[in-house]
């Protein structure tokens, strides 16, 4: 499982960010040409105030997604051990492969420290049966030291070394490991990424770092996925298409009309997708790189379609 889960955290199938969220070929040849740094953010400004998220730094928000030329979805952070960017595709087998190591680290201190005591208590019995009796003024003799090199060095004794530099390799690593899966824990749970753990995401009301939190259990079921007896399998099943999240309700319910335009709809969190108790997974139901940016005829269909998110219904239906 170990290894299962490290081979599809690095060959995972990160797929591309679809073509609505970037910039069209006209507005980013108005990018290209502009001459000032108040132009551009001009452009962008215009570019994305009907865009369904809110950025604090317009520039280099967008500018990312549009130079970069890998852009994951829900990016957490690049784990040079895998050699991949850990995002909303493989973050299940991350913490997989973090849960499995830090297990099989475990596993090599237990077999290991019997024997790691038994060299120890040998060791000490040896020095104070044969050496004890040779110190002088506090310091080993020659010959005492001798005694340490030899018989206690022999090749009978030297399979016990490499029991003794297992067991710290495999402490260092534990203590590493825990250390990251335990943060990792703290993330899922609250449903946050690394970098939003940096930096708050931004929604209409402001700074959020609970915005996308809708309870332990149902960020937990995010991740892995609404079926028990795949948790610790590494197979894809977190909810979602790794663009559209489910946010806490005051952000649910905030005014979703503007003052000039009854039918009008604003950024992330200002579209009231549902009226229940639940949380709700809206799903496009018309092809993404084809039709107009996000809009309010597509909002209105997905409205209609949303009911809360008990858990137990499959997340295709919804």
């Amino acid at each position: 499982m170990f290894l299962w889960s490290y081979w599809r955290t690095i060959f995972a199938d990160i797929k591309p960010i679809p073509d609505k969220y970037k910039l069209p070929e006209t507005e980013l040849e108005k990018l290209l040409s502009a001459e000032t740094e108040d132009a551009q953010r001009t452009i962008l400004e215009n570019f994305a105030k009907d865009l369904p998220i809110v950025t604090r730094t317009i520039l280099i928000e967008h500018i990312i997604v549009v130079f970069v030329l890998d852009v994951s979805s829900k990016m957490d952070h690049h784990c040079p051990w895998v050699n991949n960017c850990v995002c909303f595709h493989n973050y299940k087998f991350f913490m997989l492969f973090l849960g499995y190591a830090l297990l099989y680290c475990l596993f090599i201190m237990s077999t290991c420290l019997p024997y790691f005591i038994r060299f120890w208590k040998t060791y000490q019995e040896y020095k104070q049966a044969h050496c004890d009796s040779l110190i002088d003024n506090g310091t080993y003799t020659k010959q005492c030291m001798e005694l340490l090199s030899g018989d206690f060095g022999t090749s009978g004794s030297a399979g016990r070394y490499h029991i003794v530099f297992a067991f710290f390799v495999a402490l260092m690593f534990a203590i590493s490991l825990g250390s990251l899966f335990g943060y990792h824990c703290y993330l899922v749970a609250h449903n946050r990424t690394t970098l939003e753990a940096f930096r708050a995401p931004m929604f209409r009301g402001g700074a959020d770092k609970n915005g996308f939190s809708i309870g332990a259990f149902n960020n937990f079921k995010e991740v892995f996925g609404a079926s028990p007896d795949l948790w610790a399998v590494p197979v894809f099943t977190s909810l979602g298409d790794g663009c559209e999240y489910p946010v806490r309700r005051e952000h649910q319910l905030q005014t979703f009309t503007t003052p000039q335009d009854g039918g009008g709809y604003e950024s992330m969190g200002t579209t009231r997708s549902s009226f229940g108790d639940g949380f709700v997974y809206p799903q496009r139901t018309t092809d993404e790189d084809t039709e107009s940016l996000l809009s309010s005829e597509r909002w209105e269909r997905w409205g209609q379609r949303s009911r809360p998110f008990d858990g137990s219904s499959s997340f295709d239906e919804l």
